[in-house]
């Protein structure tokens, strides 16, 4: 029997893409008859940072009780377009404020992560990831116990059930990336403690084979597998030896750059993952993607001068791939 899977890489305001292509297929879903939320048709959905965001938003449940998830593609995306540029805020004065009190914290995070946590507690409330309407995994890492977190509502095929978490908090700790946010103080209501995690990017920008592992913890097999993969976009910056050499330390991880060291190990990751799961799936496999033309590959370029570019970037790969992603949505449960 034919299992789909969902599977969304991270990217921070560049998470617009992928959602902007989960809004087509939402349309292309109710065109031909289905018209249930997205959760309904895949049978496990994952995502890391932006796209653990988005992962989160599709699987929660409505606060509001009405069994509907917390989003729609459509909100995700005005969450992107509309309010991207509060979470990526940078305020001058607070920071120097707290430089003059505090020295040594003008190397802090370059963003506060109140207002992204206080949009993700309004979309997804105080929902439990047990509660979630279909299986989702979501990755971050843990700093304190060194360990890779694979965030979700699974049991494994001998019935062990996953350590439970607030999708609200799960959703802040896949996006903490190094640098842009401080790490997540989550609450396990499993092991009742409390976790240091940051972004799952840091060792699964593109969760495809956590979704496909996860998969096969529940029981189902290989061969039933079908995956979309939804991409944010390949980095297009070249770095110069004669630059790169220079940088030391903290050029490697300086924001101002685009922090380089995140922007190497995300695209390297999701650029192998990519190729290892054409290898392993082949037809099965379905990744849109795309390397970025004109719109900016940083994180936190949520400007208005932005905004369009990476929308339009999406536009581009549904274009390029809509008899594909035609395919595959027949694929997908009937009502």
């Amino acid at each position: 029997m034919a299992k789909f899977i969902l599977s969304i890489d991270g990217g921070g305001i560049r998470g617009l893409i992928p959602a902007v292509i989960l809004v087509e297929l939402e349309r292309r879903l109710a065109a031909s008859g289905r018209s249930k939320p997205i959760a309904h048709y895949f049978d496990v959905i994952a995502g890391t940072s932006a796209g653990g965001i988005i992962a989160a938003g599709l699987t929660c449940p409505n606060p509001d009780g009405s069994g509907r998830p917390a989003c729609t593609a459509s909100d995700l995306v005005a969450l992107y377009e509309q309010e991207g540029h509060e979470i990526f805020q940078t305020d001058v004065f607070a920071r120097l404020r707290r430089t003059l009190l505090n020295p040594g914290s003008i190397f802090d995070e370059r963003y506060s992560a109140d207002p992204l946590e206080k949009k993700l507690k309004a979309r997804l409330g105080e929902r439990m990831l047990s509660e979630a309407l279909t299986k989702v995994v979501i990755t971050a890492y843990d700093i304190t116990e060194r360990k890779a977190k694979f965030l979700t509502n699974g049991r494994s095929s001998d019935g062990k059930a996953s350590d439970d978490y607030l999708f609200h908090e799960v959703a802040r700790a896949t996006s903490a990336a190094p640098t842009y946010f401080e790490p997540a103080l989550v609450q396990n209501f499993t092991l009742e403690c409390n976790e240091t995690l940051v972004d799952g990017g840091v060792f699964a920008n593109d969760p495809a084979l956590c979704a496909v592992l996860e998969a096969k913890k529940l029981g189902y097999h290989d061969e039933d597998l079908h995956i979309l993969s939804l991409g944010t976009g390949s980095n297009n910056r070249a770095y110069a030896y004669s630059d790169a050499c220079n940088w030391g330390a903290f050029g490697w991880i300086d924001p101002a750059r685009g922090a380089p060291i995140i922007s190497i190990l995300m695209q390297g990751q999701s650029s192998t993952t990519s190729y290892q799961m054409q290898r392993l799936y082949g037809a099965r496999y379905l990744r849109l993607d795309c390397e970025l033309k004109n719109a900016s590959d940083e994180l936190d370029s949520a400007s208005t001068k932005n905004l369009p570019k990476l929308r339009l970037e999406a536009e581009k790969i549904i274009a390029a791939s809509s008899a594909k992603l035609d395919a595959f949505i027949a694929l997908l449960p009937s009502p």
